[in-house]
């Protein structure tokens, strides 16, 4: 079971299309500065951006300046 709830994160961000791209990409920036640094995750990246979003860390508005860098 997904914890938190998609039911939670969509609190954050309302719309579930949005909120699954928006961890994705968080899910791939986790992924990608680990490997530049060489340090392995002791969790999945996923689930690293999926607290990141639940816990207030990161809104679709910080989100949308990733892929223009």
């Amino acid at each position: 079971m997904l914890e938190p709830s998609v039911k939670e994160l969509m609190n954050v961000i309302p719309e579930r299309f949005y909120l699954v791209n928006i961890a994705a990409q968080r899910a791939r920036v986790i992924a990608d500065e680990a490997d530049e640094r060489g340090v392995q995750l002791r969790e999945k990246p996923i689930s690293l951006a999926i607290q990141d979003i639940a816990s207030g860390r990161l809104t679709a508005y910080q989100m949308s300046d990733f892929g223009n860098g």
